[in-house]
């Protein structure tokens, strides 16, 4: 009869001393360059991320008023990955991707629905602060669960339903408290607008995210650092060709000298925002991409749910965002809501449905 007596419950120490092994053991099974590249991406996407939504906010703060320069340099750094994708194939020993038919239309379609979703994110941060911003970016979880499951077929177990709930009802929050979180210069009518085509951006960025682990999944059968830093290039390079024709036929590569000498600071300042944009946004880039390959989708996910708050602390110190009760109350939940992923990504499958 004893014998199926369930065993007696660890005390927290033998708990936390269980856990030590783990951690010990998961980082010997690496070598120290790995943990130390897992460190490096880490930083970048949680320094650069932040950093470029900053500054996007400041190019219209200080003058800029354009939606399809802050769309184009979200895309104009496509060579960077690509210089670090070209010596990875000698480093690895390994050959490009052959492009199929499959493949260069999958590559063409997301291009241009990253483009428009650069687009979508643009209208954002001209019309709100950019806590509000990376607030209702956060959205774009709930959206690429969905999406994920209804294309890749992904799980969804409670957890993950209940981090859905939680985070939209922080947007809700977000919502009702419009009359604080207004610019002074922003109409209603602007801050509806900021509003509704950020929460599009961030539909069409989990589209764009389940629709890229569906190509692993049928296209490339792997998810290798050299393929995925493949597709980040052909993706942000086409999404560059379908901006650059915006610009051109809305004339703002020709309004971009007029633009820079009313920005505030001058011609100087205007570009420095310009082209820090660009390289903060493909060092986020490639630091999401390092973490994911080093580590886990789990990771990406609590680096996810770190940087949100981390923009919008940054965003009241440095651009002086307002920051009410309700913000305050809708940044905590929405934390809440990515530890329930989280932990919805860490359970065992038997609990997903």
């Amino acid at each position: 009869m004893s014998d199926m007596e369930d065993p007696r419950p660890k005390t927290f120490r033998e708990n936390l001393e269980a856990y030590k092994a783990v951690v010990l053991n998961t980082f010997n099974s690496k070598p120290i360059s790995h943990w130390i590249l897992l460190a490096l991406s880490s930083g970048a996407m949680l320094v650069a991320f932040p950093a470029s939504s900053l500054l996007s906010r400041v190019y219209y703060s200080d003058g800029g008023e354009s939606k399809w320069i802050i769309s184009w340099v979200a895309v104009a750094g496509w060579p960077i990955p690509a210089l670090v994708l070209i010596p990875t194939y000698f480093v690895l020993g390994v050959s490009p991707t052959p492009l199929t038919l499959e493949l260069v239309v999958s590559y063409i379609v997301l291009g241009f629905l990253s483009a428009a979703d650069n687009l979508m994110y643009a209208y954002g941060y001209a019309y709100l602060p950019a806590s509000t911003a990376s607030l209702l970016g956060s959205t774009s979880l709930i959206f690429s669960t969905l999406f994920g499951c209804l294309l890749v077929k992904n799980k969804i177990n409670a957890s993950i339903i209940n981090s859905i709930v939680i985070i939209t009802a922080a947007m809700v929050i977000i919502a009702l408290d419009s009359d604080s979180d207004r610019y002074g210069n922003v109409t209603d009518r602007q801050y509806a607008m900021g509003f509704i085509w950020n929460v599009l951006g961030s539909m069409l960025h989990g589209l764009i995210f389940a629709l890229s682990e569906l190509v692993f999944v049928r296209l490339l059968g792997r998810r290798s650092f050299h393929v995925v830093l493949e597709q980040q290039v052909m993706v942000s390079l086409l999404g560059f060709v379908f901006t650059t024709v915006g610009l051109v036929i809305n004339n703002d590569f020709q309004n971009m000298a007029s633009e820079a000498k009313r920005f505030k600071g001058g011609r100087s300042a205007y570009l420095s925002v310009l082209i820090w944009g660009v390289v903060t946004f493909q060092l986020g880039i490639l630091g999401a991409t390092a973490a994911l390959f080093l580590a886990s989708t789990v990771l990406a996910g609590v680096l996810n749910s770190i940087r949100v708050p981390l923009t919008s602390i940054a965003a009241v110190v440095i651009l002086h965002d307002p920051m009410s009760g309700f913000k305050i109350l809708s940044l905590i939940v929405t934390f809440w809501g990515f530890a329930s992923y989280i932990y919805g990504n860490c359970t065992p499958d038997k609990d997903s449905s």
